[in-house]
């Protein structure tokens, strides 16, 4: 992938403010960014999340798979009919003694109806520091990922859902999935940046989330992305990563099939490991690695969502070993 292109995106899309329900800056950057994209259509759902599908052809890859990241992250918002200058609402999943110690330090910017930490966008060929790495860099990922399918002409369809108020309980995935409009095929991949447990590293690659602290995702799925991943040499870590939660867990429990890639993160929700607030920050391979994964993903033909379902693959050793079983159990008494 050009690393110019993918550094444009990342300034435009991790410099734009954003809170729970405040997504509109970060919304109108992705969609001037994917507007004249060959083979891409934009729309909105009635929640406000973004929608957008790259259809090319004939469709690689089956299961069609639903790419999917947050559009918010923690952040201040003036309360609904506030007229008081210095009256914020903070929301997200931070302690209210870090966040005033935050305002303490002048750390406050506001813009509008909005207000984030003041940090600025730091990019180098090894790492991406900003305020709102969660989940702005997921979003990244889908945005180049698509650009990269139309200006290699891949044949393929894949859909992204650019969702709103995530870091509030997943508000706008909820909604996305009770009005799916996918279809019963598709496949929900939510794209996340995580802090890293259970062994994962930062710089050793996306995480194939096997579940988080609330669910397990989709066996089956998992499979697929762990296939692709081996044939294509693209290092990845497999984990449970319980320290959160991600819109998967809210898709699946709607009833969609659902799981979930994470990049590593440091400084989650902006707090370092002394409780301070500081910028967020990821690894630069760590984010290539899973954009090569999506485009190999979405443009590698499967036989279904599994090379063979655990159903099949135990009744085929049932099949390949009944003589043995009936030969043995003979000697039981």
């Amino acid at each position: 992938m050009p690393a110019t292109k993918l550094n444009n995106i990342l300034k435009r899309l991790l410099k734009q403010p954003t809170a729970p329900f405040h997504e509109y800056h970060v919304r109108a950057e992705i969609e001037a960014l994917l507007k004249d994209c060959p083979h891409v259509k934009l729309k909105r759902d009635k929640f406000g999340n973004l929608l957008a599908t790259y259809k090319n052809g004939k469709s690689k890859s089956k299961p069609t798979w639903v790419l999917g990241a947050h559009m918010d992250h923690p952040a201040f918002i003036k309360p609904p009919g506030s007229t008081k200058r210095d009256e914020w609402d903070f929301l997200g999943g931070v302690g209210k003694l870090e966040v005033e110690a935050g305002v303490k330090r002048g750390l406050r910017k506001v813009k509008g109806q909005l207000a984030t930490w003041n940090f600025p966008v730091n990019i180098t060929n090894t790492r991406i520091e900003a305020t709102a790495c969660d989940d702005i860099i997921g979003c990244a990922a889908i945005v180049m990922t698509f650009l990269d399918l139309a200006r290699l002409n891949i044949q393929t369809t894949v859909h992204a859902a650019f969702t709103r108020a995530e870091e509030v309980g997943w508000l706008g995935a909820w909604h996305l999935a009770q009005n799916w409009p996918f279809g019963a095929d598709s496949v929900f991949l939510s794209l996340e940046t995580s802090r890293p447990v259970n062994g994962a590293v930062m710089g050793g690659g996306p995480i194939l989330r096997v579940g988080d602290r609330v669910s397990i995702f989709d066996s089956e799925a998992m499979a697929v992305l762990m296939t692709t991943a081996k044939e294509q040499g693209i290092r990845v870590q497999r984990c449970l990563l319980d320290a959160g939660a991600c819109e998967a867990t809210a898709t699946q429990a709607a009833g969609v099939r659902s799981a979930g890639i994470s990049i590593p993160l440091g400084n989650y929700h902006n707090l370092n490991d002394a409780r301070q607030i500081a910028p967020e920050f990821v690894m630069m391979d760590d984010l290539k690695s899973m954009i090569d994964l999506l485009k190999a993903l979405v443009a590698t033909k499967h036989d279904g969502i599994g090379e063979r379902t655990i159903r099949e693959r135990v009744e085929l050793r049932m099949m390949e070993h009944a003589e043995h079983l009936k030969a043995g159990t003979k000697l039981f008494k």
